[in-house]
Formats: C-alpha cells, sequence, structure tokens
C-alpha cells in the first residue's frame, strides 16, 4: 500500500508535491487509477488552472466519486489551490460549474477594486502573509501546528474560495486590502489556497505533519 495518491487529473504540479512527500519520508505515487486512489493511506488533490476543466477531467476519469467516497474514510486528504477550490459546491468561472461539494461555499474571482478603491493585479502571485482567524492557541492539532502566525506562504491564483460559514476555517490573508480565506482544515480534510510545497521550511513543515496525520491514522 502507498502512503499517498497524488491525484493526476491532467491539470497540476505533480511533481513538486511528490518531490514533498519524499522529502518527508512519504511513498507517494502520481496516479488516477481509481483502485490505487481507493487502497492509499492518503491522498492529496493538487491543481493549477480552470475549475470547470478541472472537474470535467475527473468526472471523464472516475475520480470525483471516487474523491467523494474515500473523505467519507477519515483517511487523511489534503487539497492544494485548485485541489482546495474544488472540494466546494461551485466556482463561478466561465459560468458557474458545479464542484465535488464536499463542503459548502463558492469560488469567486478576485474583485478589480479592493475597499479603497485600489486596483487588485489579477492574479495574486507571491508571497504572502496566513494569519490564524482565532486568536488563542491558534492552529493547534492541525496541520500548521508550530507555524508563526504572520508566516509567508506561496500563492498563484485569480479566485478565491468563500464559504458559507467560517466554522472550519484555519487562515486568512490578505491582498490589496482584501482579506480572503486561505486554508481550512476539517476533520481528515486540509486544504489551502497556497503552495505548501512551494512554501521553504514552513510549508514543508506541513508535509511533515501530513506524514505525521499518516502514521497515526494507520
Amino acid at each position: 500500500m502507498i502512503d499517498v495518491a497524488i491525484i493526476d487529473y491532467k491539470m497540476g504540479n505533480l511533481f513538486s508535491v511528490q518531490r514533498a512527500c519524499e522529502n518527508v519520508g512519504l511513498n507517494s505515487l502520481i496516479t488516477s487509477d481509481i483502485e490505487v486512489v481507493k487502497n492509499s493511506r492518503a491522498i492529496i488533490l493538487p491543481g493549477v488552472g480552470s475549475f470547470a476543466e478541472a472537474m470535467k477531467n475527473l468526472d471523464d476519469l472516475g475520480l470525483t466519486k471516487a474523491i467523494k467516497a474515500f473523505v467519507k474514510t477519515g483517511k487523511p486528504f489534503m487539497g492544494i489551490c485548485l485541489g482546495f477550490q474544488l472540494l466546494y459546491t461551485e466556482s463561478e468561472e466561465f459560468g458557474t460549474t458545479k464542484g465535488l461539494d464536499i463542503l459548502k461555499g463558492t469560488v469567486i474571482k478576485f474583485p478589480q477594486n479592493n475597499s479603497n478603491g485600489e486596483l487588485i493585479r489579477i492574479p495574486h502571485i507571491g508571497w504572502n502573509q496566513i494569519f490564524p482567524i482565532q486568536n488563542e492557541k491558534p492552529w493547534n492539532n492541525s496541520l500548521l501546528e508550530g507555524i508563526a502566525p504572520g508566516e509567508y506562504m506561496y500563492f498563484v491564483h485569480s479566485f478565491y474560495v468563500k464559504p458559507e460559514n467560517d466554522n472550519f476555517t484555519l487562515t486568512k490573508t490578505e491582498y490589496k486590502d482584501f482579506e480572503f480565506c486561505s486554508s481550512i482544515m476539517k476533520d481528515n480534510i486540509f486544504a489551502a489556497q497556497f503552495h505548501p510545497e512551494k512554501s521553504a521550511k514552513s510549508g514543508l513543515g506541513i508535509y511533515n505533519k501530513f506524514a505525521d496525520q499518516i502514521n497515526h491514522n494507520n
């Protein structure tokens, strides 16, 4: 049994995710094989690009049902960037596209201007800070445990998640005075708008915690 199935649906920075897994001692496989996904100890859903194309590819490969079924097992799941957005109910990119609907919320495009009327450059690319939504003991018992509030992570995106509520929101990030949800954790699901595998030592720390979660779960 492999430790981590990295979902290959023809969109994403798969090899950088695999290298991060290797760096923390996780045996991973880039795959679109439903049986491999089903039998792995954990899965990572990465991705960059179009929400609608991503959902079409997942459906065509039979991975939509496989991902939903896997999440229900309680085994560790990580979603990254587009893989984070796909967890939600729908996206407004190029019209409305239904997502996996594992979490409730909508994926929407950054506004053209912030509250001060300043132009927001899209896409949001580069290093930006993550801040806890809770002030006391932020991120305890999550994959972000040990990471300092205000730590910088690497982002590349034009759309952001607007959850129905903040019950599962771990962090928020500010871009041009506009605040958005940058990571969540619910039960066995951790997902982030930023790329941990591109976020230096702190990002690798998230993979270390993911490895701990996998080993504790099995």
